[in-house]
């Protein structure tokens, strides 16, 4: 996803806490910058983290202690929505207009255990885009 990914597309990642939104957000910047061992903090104190990469930036966003819509707007993401990917966690916090063309994936807890020891997780995409459908196209999770 994360290497057909193109300025102007907003995920919007969400879950349960422990669903994994912050490491799906992980790997996903990783492939994006092309460094499997890069450096990605979380940014639930920094509220916002960027990285290059490359014909894109992205912004990495975690809205968690947000209490509403118009906090956001503080954060400048507004003016940043076209010309980079945006991977926000806890869109449920951002202005309701910021949802038209995202796509939203949503991360669940399954119980289950995979083969290499891991909690299985259930992610459900959404989105109004035909786009979507093309960068989903052919991945296999």
């Amino acid at each position: 996803m994360a290497r057909r990914a193109a300025a102007g597309d907003l995920f919007a990642l969400s879950g349960d806490l422990g669903a994994g939104k912050s490491t799906f957000a992980r790997a996903f910047i990783r492939a994006a910058v092309k460094d499997p061992e890069a450096e990605v903090p979380s940014p639930t104190f920094t509220l916002v983290q960027t990285y290059s990469a490359g014909e894109y930036d992205i912004y990495h966003a975690d809205l968690y202690r947000l209490e509403s819509p118009d906090d956001v707007e503080d954060l400048g993401l507004d003016e940043e929505r076209d010309e980079a990917v945006l991977l926000v966690e806890w869109p449920d916090r951002m202005p309701a207009p910021w949802w038209q063309h995202a796509l939203e994936i949503k991360l669940a807890r399954e119980g289950a255990v995979t083969a290499a020891g891991d909690e299985a997780r259930r992610l459900t995409f959404s989105g109004d885009r035909a786009r979507w459908q093309k960068l989903l196209e052919g991945i296999v999770f």
